[in-house]
């Protein structure tokens, strides 16, 4: 088991798998500390999906796109869940109100959705396994994949994570310094451009001088592709057909 430090701070995303089962041991460990995670009001108000199925996984490749779906032994989805307390309110006959159609609602259901997909990234990342996050699961396909997963009403995915041995160590992406980052009792208030600029001409030398594939990539215009892309993927929508329709 590595320690935490290393845990944390040596992590990498990994996009290439050996073929080789991961521990029982680590598995349940994994499982453990999602089930540990903490949750708004203690509500559990997400569910994981652990796919080892190759035939599935590659299902999910098709509609996604990210090879490390494929390559990964295990990929879980990581959903925002309402469908539990529906049913058992249900059972109870306890009426439920419409939490799970507010702005509110919807984070609350990402947000400890998205702590779960932390605790098992640390958790497989301590047992030396390497990760991905995936948001594309989300977002490239929903209803394709709340289909092939049977997801009920009032479950959507928030995001994916790919889990395996690693078959590759890649270089460690920097990240933005302590000062772009935490900021002491406000907002920080003095320009932050010549910080920003910097950072970007960092990951702009990164990424050319970087193993394995190079490129030219800065930082600011390259995620804000992303960010054009993401205009067409309609989320609310999809929300929407998944029982949230947000209100207010």
């Amino acid at each position: 088991m590595k320690d935490i430090k290393s845990t944390l701070l040596e992590r990498r995303s990994i996009r290439r798998y050996e073929r080789e089962d991961i521990p029982a041991e680590s598995l349940d460990f994994i499982y453990e500390a999602i089930r540990n995670t903490p949750t708004s009001y203690n509500g559990q108000q997400f569910s994981v999906i652990d796919v080892d199925d190759q035939s599935v996984k590659e299902k999910i490749y098709e509609l996604t796109g990210q090879k490390q779906v494929k390559t990964c032994r295990h990929f879980f989805l990581f959903c925002a869940d309402y469908n539990k307390i529906t049913e058992i309110a249900e059972a109870k006959s306890i009426e439920l109100p419409g939490f799970p159609l507010t702005a509110d609602g919807v984070i609350v259901g990402v947000v400890d959705a998205t702590l779960a997909m932390m605790n098992a990234l640390t958790a497989a990342e301590a047992c030396g396994l390497g990760t991905c996050p995936i948001g594309y699961a989300r977002t490239a396909a929903p209803d394709a994949i709340a289909r092939l997963m049977k997801l009920p009403p009032k479950v959507f995915v928030v995001c994916g994570l790919a889990i395996g041995v690693p078959r590759e160590m890649p270089d460690i992406k920097p990240k933005q310094p302590k000062e772009l980052m935490i900021f002491k009792n406000r907002y920080r208030e003095d320009s932050m451009l010549p910080d920003l600029m910097a950072y970007d001409k960092e990951i702009t030398k990164y990424n050319a001088t970087r193993s394995g594939t190079k490129t030219d990539n800065d930082w600011a215009e390259h995620i804000i592709s992303y960010y054009r892309e993401a205009m067409s993927y309609n989320t609310l929508d999809a929300l929407r057909r998944r029982g949230f329709d947000v209100r207010f």
